[in-house]
């Protein structure tokens, strides 16, 4: 049993080794052989930052993404959000997710977007709503256009799986500043 486990062993960290080490071990690459991937040069990262404060009311957001472009036209990405909203004696929620965006400029100065975004989220209502909680998913599907300068996009999205009843957006048209490093 004890020969058993060690072969097994050998065979494992084999394979880990394999799979694990650079491919120079095993080809004879030279320096000048090598080909420099770009893939950074078309990352950029950027997303955004809300703080609302006020009598008895809070409202903190941070929604770091990343996209790459694929050419000057065509942008697809990743983000993340996590929002903290409390009004005192009424409501306190707790959201946190993420969405995937898709960026396209017809012209320099023009943006379309979309966005699908998907939130958890956690909120819970004061006395007088009887201390109600609620727990769920809220998905949102962004359709936006605006106005692009270098780096800023000044712009609206409107929400299309917007339904007043059952959802953490006021309103399904929301204004939009989107900036990318």
């Amino acid at each position: 049993m004890k020969k058993n486990f060690v072969i097994n062993l050998t065979f494992l960290l084999t394979i880990v080794f394999l799979f694990s080490s650079k491919p120079e071990i095993f080809a004879q690459v030279t320096p000048e052989n090598k080909t420099k991937s770009d893939f950074w040069e078309h990352v950029q990262f950027g997303g955004g930052l809300g703080l609302g404060i006020g009598n008895g009311y809070a409202d903190i957001m941070i929604a770091p993404t990343a996209i790459y472009n694929f050419n000057e036209r065509l942008a697809l990405g990743l983000g993340t959000q996590y929002s903290y909203v409390k009004q005192r004696d009424f409501y306190k929620a707790n959201m946190y997710g993420g969405s995937v965006i898709a960026l396209f400029n017809p012209i320099k100065e023009i943006q379309i977007s979309t966005e699908i975004e998907q939130l958890r989220v956690s909120r819970k209502f004061g006395s007088y709503y009887g201390n109600a909680t609620q727990d769920f998913w809220n998905t949102a599907l962004f359709i936006g256009a605006g106005y692009r300068t270098e780096n800023v996009t000044f712009g609206i999205r409107y929400n299309v799986l917007h339904r007043d009843r059952d959802n953490i957006y006021a309103e399904a048209f929301m204004p939009f500043v989107r900036v990318f490093f």
